[in-house]
């Protein structure tokens, strides 16, 4: 007879953090080759978009996109479908090619290869989509990064993974960007971004992802947190205008994007949201807290 365990949980780093897979409610062995599978997927994500990775899909796009058509894997044309339409929907606020200003703040490598970064603007659509999971820069300084999107596709990936094993429930966390499935929703703790020390707000979470960006935190070397990494693409210098930004959508690629939006776009960001049938916290610089109206009864602040 095959031993019935309550969950399995484990982490892994991927992704550039912490990946935790727990999948509850199987056997024990189904649910050790669920999550095995699971962080196979992440780790195919990892292989095909991080910009770390000289052989990932994303570095030969940065090396040979602008000079001719070059084929990825699938997986990497479907998040780039997804962001060239989250790029065109948001008037260009979520945009992929913001590596360069990442390069120069020092939060991404350089190359010896790298193009000289032009400061003329880049054209609107500057990432063109071919037959055959081809894809060609209009500009051969053009840089791309899936940062702000591939993490939450991983999840996503993880999840689709865990449920092939038919597991009844599991939740899958890669470094605040999650997705949580089963009968019983998941009680979801927020940092405050403008005081990572404390707790925010809890919020339920139930067949649904979750997904936050905020300034950058690294309590191994400071209590305080300093510049977004988001990059706001008309000025090419980080977004000031929200401290922090969660946002809750039926999958967890469009929750990673989304956050990005919103922390350059604020209250102004409704429509998109709903769009995609999301909703959003955000903490502005003032310290005022903002939810949309169809999210307050998930969402339990802090006293």
């Amino acid at each position: 007879m095959a031993t019935v365990s309550n969950s399995v949980r484990r982490a892994k780093p991927l992704l550039g953090t912490f990946v935790e897979i727990e999948a509850a409610g199987a056997a024990r062995s189904v649910m050790d080759a669920a999550v095995n599978a699971a962080f196979e997927a992440v780790a195919r994500v990892h292989r095909l978009m991080s910009f770390h990775e000289a052989e990932s899909d994303v570095s030969r796009l940065n090396r040979e996109a602008g000079l001719r058509p070059t084929r990825v894997d699938d997986w990497t044309f479907t998040v780039l479908e997804a962001a060239v339409e989250m790029h065109r929907r948001s008037n260009g606020a979520f945009d992929v090619a913001v590596a360069p200003t990442l390069q120069s703040m020092g939060l991404l490598p350089r190359s010896d290869n790298d193009q000289p970064a032009s400061t003329a603007p880049r054209p609107f659509d500057a990432i063109e989509l071919l037959a055959g999971q081809t894809v060609r820069f209009r500009q051969a300084d053009i840089r791309i990064d899936l940062g702000g999107i591939a993490k939450g596709f991983a999840v996503d990936r993880a999840v689709e993974a865990l449920r092939r094993f038919d597991v009844p429930a599991g939740i899958v966390n890669a470094g605040g960007d999650l997705a949580v499935f089963g009968k019983q929703p998941q009680m979801i703790h927020l940092r405050n971004p403008r005081d990572p020390g404390r707790l925010m707000c809890s919020i339920e979470v139930a067949d649904e992802a979750l997904a936050s960006s905020a300034c950058r935190f690294d309590p191994l070397q400071s209590a305080e947190a300093t510049l977004s990494a988001i990059i706001d693409p008309g000025k090419r210098r980080p977004a000031d205008a929200i401290d922090g930004a969660t946002v809750r959508a039926p999958n967890c690629m469009v929750a990673d994007a989304l956050t990005k939006i919103v922390m350059l776009c604020g209250t102004n960001a409704g429509e998109l949201l709903e769009h995609y049938n999301a909703s959003a916290l955000l903490i502005s610089t003032d310290g005022d807290v903002h939810i949309t109206p169809d999210w307050h009864h998930a969402v339990h602040l802090a006293a």
